[in-house]
């Protein structure tokens, strides 16, 4: 929806708000705690919640199953306007924008299940609508002046503009501080100058309304440094040209461009937030595109099993539905188990959202990177299910393969929410130890800091934490994760101690702790959901296709897990290094055999 490569946050810039203020599960677990208050008891729609999303969905589903030909346009390589339009006409484009600015004001739950509607019907179309809502003009909610929302979003609600998201560069994909658009005031200080490219933008060809980000030269201490700055930017203003659509493999009918700025006027007033802030503004907007996409990839995934089991039940080999044979019963139920986990964490960190005063970056990472590999792995079996059908373009299996492995690299790809993950759960241990270093160099001074620290981590060492409100049905599951976490924050302990500052560059280190505390955070999920489904349903056996998937899944995850912290310390990266170097140097990964040698 944005740009394919998003800005990752260097690990020394700060959250928007100061993590004393806002708790993280995630970075929690880190230093191995378990804040259950932030993950207990499991989000309920309420009931205005649940009559307003019943209603928005029948509403579009009705539209769909007459306006919508996924095929056609994929085929086509645009949207019909009628589907635009009725979108519109729906009040989709403002679910949500504030009510007082014309929208409907819809809670993070509500919206991310209508995304996930969409997502599952045509994910090109979840593009033009996430694009414009998720990220295009989501800045002008949370950070636009009174003056900047009055001007923009009642249009924006109607879908009268559509909104697009300018981040990326030629240069400048997940390294933002290599951004060449610059923007200077003007001597008056009436408006700025804004002058770039910016590349692989969606909506660029609808938007009446560009959010940018540039570099603005200011003063600081008697020097001129250039500070990334956001603006929203009129689509209309001249100097601004389109490049032609891009030919994707995939979400073909959705629009995206290259967009050139040159010499645009933009006014003073247009600043968002405030000047040099915008690498932090960029990083809360794409917290809420990466969880629209999570909950757009579960769907797509469910959509996509429900299409594999209708063919498995009526296709028969040696005598027998396919779907008896147990070769295929797992991928089934490992698909099933992975979407039950993925919901859960979706509409968790929702609730996060709606709550506010908590830190869920980590949290919306951890749900795109793991529904959006599952999406792919999802699609990636029911094509093997569907067998040489699902090869052919006459069924939807090979155009939901092309559409879903965008999702791996939209709003930051998967490799690079990793290292944000890990570098942000590494700050608060590092910061611990880095304490205890300044502690060391004046050891006479420091007895009480030093002597305090090795009690405490002693203690650790010991005593892990616990779960103490997951239903007891599940308690040996809840007691493998606590130890997960108590293990997990151990390794990071001693990785940090080992490795010291050198640990930033230690990227197949930090894609072990990724995962582990990615595993950790949806197998969380899963317990809370699962408790409150058993306490919904009233008895065990009444949640019996919950705890199926939750039981399925928690083992499978537990080994995962397990093997991804062990080998934090125990690995082979030299061996992988040097690998790796001999391919990138050579093009191959290893000679073919003697002739090969001359």
């Amino acid at each position: 929806m944005s740009s394919p490569t998003t800005t990752a946050p260097r690990h020394d810039e700060p959250h928007l708000a100061a993590p004393d203020l806002n708790p993280s599960f995630t970075k929690g677990v880190f230093l191995g705690e378990i804040r259950e208050d932030l993950v207990f008891p499991f989000p309920v729609m309420s009931a205005e919640e649940s009559e307003s999303l019943r209603m928005i969905l029948d509403a579009f589903r009705a539209f769909a199953a007459e306006h919508i030909d996924s095929a056609k346009m994929d085929h086509d390589g645009k949207f019909p306007d009628e589907v635009r339009h009725g979108l519109h006409e729906l009040g989709l484009m403002g679910l949500n924008i504030p009510e007082q600015y014309g929208g409907f004001g819809a809670s993070a739950k509500v919206f991310n299940r209508v995304f996930g509607e969409i997502g599952g019907t045509d994910p090109a179309l979840t593009v033009y609508f996430g694009a414009h809502e998720s990220i295009g003009c989501k800045g002008i909610t949370l950070f636009g002046t009174d003056e900047q929302k009055q001007t923009w979003l009642p249009k924006c609600a109607t879908g009268e503009i559509i909104a697009a998201f300018c981040l990326t560069e030629p240069g400048s994909g997940s390294d933002a501080q290599a951004m060449a658009s610059i923007a200077t005031l003007s001597d008056d200080g009436t408006h700025y100058i804004l002058d770039g490219r910016k590349i692989w933008i969606s909506n660029a060809g609808y938007a009446g309304l560009f959010t940018v980000f540039a570099k603005v030269p200011v003063t600081i201490d008697g020097k001129t440094r250039k500070r990334v700055t956001a603006f929203i930017v009129d689509a209309h203003s001249e100097g601004i040209t389109l490049g032609l659509p891009e030919q994707k493999m995939g979400i073909k009918a959705s629009d995206t461009r290259t967009v050139t700025f040159e010499k645009v006027r933009v006014p003073a007033a247009n600043v968002l937030g405030e000047v040099g802030q915008g690498f932090k503004i960029a990083l809360e907007i794409l917290n809420s595109g990466r969880l629209g996409l999570a909950a757009g990839s579960s769907r797509g995934a469910r959509h996509i099993l429900a299409e594999a089991a209708k063919y498995a039940k009526q296709r028969e080999q040696f005598g027998s539905p396919i779907g008896s044979f147990e070769m295929i019963q797992r991928k089934f139920a490992q698909a099933a188990a992975e979407i039950y986990a993925a919901d859960s964490a979706v509409m968790l960190t929702s609730e996060m959202m709606d709550r506010g005063h908590i830190d869920y970056s980590l949290e919306t990472a951890a749900c795109k990177v793991f529904a959006s590999e599952l999406a792919v792995h999802a699609t990636s079996e029911a094509m093997q299910i569907a067998g040489g059908i699902g090869y052919s373009k006459e069924f939807p299996y090979e155009r939901a393969m092309r559409d879903s492995r965008i999702n791996m690299i939209f709003e930051g790809t998967n490799e690079i929410l990793r290292a944000l993950i890990a570098l942000s759960g590494l700050q608060q241990p590092g910061e611990r130890l880095k304490a205890l270093g300044s502690a060391f160099k004046d050891p006479l001074h420091s007895m009480g800091e030093i002597s305090s620290y090795i009690a405490g981590r002693a203690k650790r060492a010991v005593k892990k934490p616990e779960f103490t409100k997951v239903h007891p049905a599940l308690s040996k599951e809840a007691d493998r994760v606590a130890t997960l976490i108590h293990s997990l924050a151990l390794a990071v302990e001693s990785a940090i101690m080992k490795h010291g500052k050198k640990i930033m560059e230690r990227q197949f280190i930090q894609e072990r702790m990724a995962d582990a505390a990615i595993g950790i955070y949806m197998s969380t999920a899963v317990l809370s959901r699962t408790t409150w489904e058993i306490e919904r349903a009233g008895s065990v056996n009444a949640a019996k296709a919950e705890m199926d998937c939750a039981q399925l899944f928690l083992a499978d995850r537990y080994r995962q897990v397990k093997r991804s912290i062990r080998r934090i310390s125990r690995n082979q990266d030299d061996r992988m290094r040097a690998v790796a170097e001999r391919v990138l140097e050579t093009g191959e990964p290893a000679p073919m055999g003697p002739t090969d040698r001359g």
